[in-house]
């Protein structure tokens, strides 16, 4: 059996020009802050998290980004008109049911079109390390090789991450496994991936998670993940932007 070769930089590797951001969501977890506001537009550290997505899209050249709505999509949609410039917007439009992430996608596809895609979710917030985030992923994406590029945090350095991790990876950078019941993963996914849209086929009907396409990837030897290697917040409750700001005030 030939083994998988390990990730190796490209430094010409080229970012997708198109991402997909998911914005969809309730933000139940995030109440009282979202009983008026959609997840997306709940501010840390003075700036609407989809702000802090989009400011990092921009920066890495993405040219256009398809962005689903559901609730509260009207607030969305008009602050995205008013925010965004310099990167073409595409509303996938989910008022009529939320299809949660792998449904989400399924009903993009026809927006994201044939190449690889990034991928982000919009409550994101990160901090680029030594290299842009992004810019990073691109260097390692190999398109013979891969299928889904995840880009990871230790568990030890997600900060505010109440869960008990998400993959463990091999010495090669492959994704070997989710977490087990009861164990705890070693890496935490950001929120941020490459894709190729040869990865959405065969979906159920419905709303469902993109866990589906990863477990797909994962079984066929087709799925990555890379080191992020400055910082990363979970921010999904009120507590959790207390304390993001606080460690962004500390430096």
């Amino acid at each position: 059996m030939t083994r998988p070769k390990a990730i190796r930089p490209n430094p010409g590797g080229k970012v997708p020009k198109t991402a997909m951001v998911m914005a969809a969501g309730l933000g139940k977890r995030m109440r009282p802050l979202t009983a008026t506001r959609p997840k997306p537009l709940v501010e840390v550290a003075g700036k609407a998290l989809i702000d802090h997505v989009f400011d990092r899209l921009k920066a890495a050249g993405v040219e256009r980004a398809v962005v689903n709505v559901h609730y509260l999509a009207d607030a969305l949609e008009a602050h995205l008109r008013h925010r965004v410039k310099g990167i073409e917007i595409i509303v996938s439009d989910e008022r009529g049911q939320l299809m949660e992430t792998g449904g989400g996608l399924v009903q993009a596809r026809d927006l994201l079109g044939d190449e690889p895609f990034l991928y982000v979710n919009s409550d994101n917030l990160w901090i680029d390390g030594p290299s842009d985030a992004i810019r990073l992923l691109a260097s390692r994406w190999d398109d013979a090789a891969m299928d889904a590029l995840l880009l990871m945090v230790p568990y030890a350095r997600a900060h505010n991450h109440g869960g008990q991790g998400d993959f463990r990876l091999a010495p090669d950078g492959r994704i070997v496994g989710r977490r087990g019941r009861g164990q705890v993963a070693p890496f935490v996914w950001t929120g941020v991936q490459i894709m190729h849209p040869r990865l959405i086929r065969d979906w159920p009907e419905g709303p469902f998670s993109t866990n589906l396409f990863w477990d797909r990837a994962i079984e066929a030897g087709r799925a990555y993940g890379v080191v992020h290697q400055g910082l990363w917040f979970d921010v999904g409750t009120p507590g959790a932007i207390r304390q993001t700001e606080a460690l962004l005030a500390d430096g």
